[in-house]
């Protein structure tokens, strides 16, 4: 399967180096503008096209091709009757005259009522402005407030190195105004200006600053208490873990082997080595949620090597997105593979199951959820609507390249895998389990497998969501990193702890309850985004939807991949303390 990712990221690789290869400009040469969008600065998944406004607008619209990526993040990028040549300072540039009648007035006030802003690309820059300003009662002249106020005049400041675009930024003149608080008929001029600036930055560093914000002291310090945090709460309980197996599983091992009869009823876990390899019920299923949680586990590392190699970066015109999309298709030979190999090494029928369950787990969920989004954007008139040939596209693509990797894959997985190799014989029939303490059953262990590595990366994941549904840049994709390996190592420690205490109180059923302590992090993640929506500024049928609706699809992935994590981690424990004893 490693072909296949190394194709991947090569290509990606190539395409990015290309989209990113320095443009050089001479003085007056023509630089490509396009607007782009326009939106509430506190509903990110709520814009719509730029024209959409009643803005100056060229008498022909010319759309500019979109990849995948750009209409999958919601860009709809159109030509602009802005003239910015590069390092040329203009001053008052008239862009139009309009005449504005009362439904256009309205419709600019609502719009600065809920602070929106528009955006645009500049040399594949982007660049934010608001449409206009609120002044309350307060700061009203009249003391009749509040009054709502239309920027005439866009200033552009922006900064060369050389020949080439390195900074652009654009702001409306407070001095320049239209007051639109009244729904009357407006004739109204507007106009704009840029002013250029040489300076020393190199190309490479022009994205930077788009990153600032995460490296702001408040927010760095956050990020080294959340690293602090991490590193105290994965030797703390590594410290305990340590503690158990020295002081109680070495014993018992030594016991057992040395067949030290008077002591044998004082170690619980080996009574149950004829059933703690037996196979979990509904068999398919568990195979195919290791299988797509293996999916899922490598899609995020392989996304994070690409940020590490600078091919994702803020604002990459729908690059992550492309990326998610390719990545995730190709990796569903993965699936396959590793749900018909570990179905196979137990039963010798019914794979096909295994690998169309790993096939259907997560895209089910994930398309129904986009499908419901999708026609809300359609019925409210968003970007986010994605277009019929992008949903067929999307279609055939996933249709003709990730089916037949995920059937082909789980062939192989099915054919070339061998029996598995138990340390000790399973009887016939089951043991039966004693009655358990209520924190010994599932509901308690799945509070404690999932509270200690949350707690341990809360602050990494609040970035994360102030990030994706915020206007900020919070985090950057080290420190996520360094979250994530927290995460994953304390989920593994967790499981392989958790699991000596179930298997010591003789309950042998940990296939699957291993599954649930790792996954059962993604609940808290949950209900933290619940509090983080609570806690925000977002509002509206819309803006609401979509937040739980994305936010609940990633809380699912989370938990499908610590819940593979977490098993694999457990068999490993399992297997390696029984074959050190003898078999009976």
């Amino acid at each position: 399967m490693g072909i296949f990712n190394f194709l991947l990221l090569t290509i990606t690789l190539l395409l990015n180096l290309l989209l990113l290869a320095a443009t050089a400009y001479n003085v007056g040469d023509h630089v490509p503008l396009f607007v782009n969008k326009v939106g509430p600065l506190h509903n990110p998944s709520e814009t719509y096209q730029y024209y959409e406004m009643p803005f100056c607008r060229p008498e022909r619209l010319f759309e500019k091709k979109e990849t995948l990526g750009e209409v999958l993040n919601g860009d709809r990028l159109t030509n602009a009757l802005y003239k910015l040549e590069f390092a040329v300072n203009k001053t008052g540039v008239v862009l139009c005259n309009r005449k504005l009648d009362r439904g256009n007035v309205a419709k600019f006030r609502d719009a600065i009522m809920n602070d929106f802003y528009f955006q645009m690309y500049y040399d594949d820059l982007p660049l934010w402005a608001f449409i206009g300003k609120v002044e309350d009662e307060s700061w009203a002249v009249d003391g009749k407030g509040p009054k709502y106020f239309l920027f005439k005049h866009v200033q552009f400041d922006a900064l060369y190195n050389g020949n080439q675009v390195i900074e652009i930024r654009a702001f409306g003149d407070p001095s320049q105004v239209l007051d639109v608080t009244e729904d009357v008929d407006f004739d109204v001029e507007f106009v704009y200006s840029v002013f250029w600036k040489d300076i020393s930055t190199p190309y490479k560093n022009r994205m930077d600053r788009y990153s600032q914000t995460s490296m702001m002291p408040i927010l760095r310090k956050t990020h080294w208490f959340s690293c602090v945090n991490s590193i105290v709460m994965i030797i703390l309980v590594m410290g305990l873990l340590t503690v158990l197996f020295m002081r109680h599983l070495k014993n018992d091992m030594r016991k057992w082997s040395a067949g030290a009869e008077d002591e044998e009823k004082e170690v619980g876990w080996k009574y149950i080595h004829s059933d703690v390899f037996r196979c979990p019920t509904n068999m398919p299923l568990f195979c195919a949620v290791l299988g797509s949680g293996t999916q899922l586990l490598t899609l995020v590392f392989a996304l994070f090597v690409l940020a590490f190699l600078g091919i994702l970066y803020p604002y990459s015109h729908g690059v992550i997105y492309t990326s998610i999309f390719g990545i995730y298709t190709l990796t569903s030979a993965i699936a396959g593979y590793s749900s018909a190999s570990i179905y196979s090494q137990f039963v010798e029928t019914g794979w096909q199951r295994s690998i169309l369950l790993a096939g259907l787990l997560f895209p089910v969920p994930f398309l129904f959820t986009v499908f419901i989004l999708n026609s809300l954007a359609l019925y409210f008139g968003v970007t986010a609507a994605l277009p019929f040939g992008t949903i067929f596209v999307i279609f055939l693509i996933y249709t003709l390249v990730a089916i037949p990797l995920l059937a082909i894959a789980g062939m192989v997985g099915h054919h070339y895998t061998s029996g598995f190799q138990a340390p000790s014989v399973t009887k016939k029939y089951r043991r039966e389990i004693p009655l358990l303490a209520w924190y010994r059953k599932i509901p308690a262990e799945m509070f404690l497998g999932g509270l200690l590595p949350f707690s341990a990366t809360v602050l990494e994941f609040h970035h994360l969501c102030a990030t994706v549904w915020g206007y900020k840049i919070s985090t950057l994709p080290g420190i996520l990193f360094i979250a994530f390996a927290s995460l994953v190592i304390l989920t593994t420690m967790l499981s392989v702890g958790l699991t000596f205490f179930q298997l010591a109180v003789e309950d042998h059923e940990w296939w699957w309850r291993s599954v649930l302590r790792g996954g059962s992090t993604a609940l808290f993640m949950f209900a933290y985004c619940i509090y983080f929506y609570l806690k925000s500024n977002m509002s509206g049928v819309l803006q609401t939807f979509f937040f739980f609706g994305y936010s609940a699809c990633m809380c699912y992935a989370f938990f499908l991949m610590l819940g593979a994590l977490s098993f694999r981690a457990s068999l490993i424990f399992v297997r390696h303390i029984y074959l050190g004893v003898k078999s009976e």
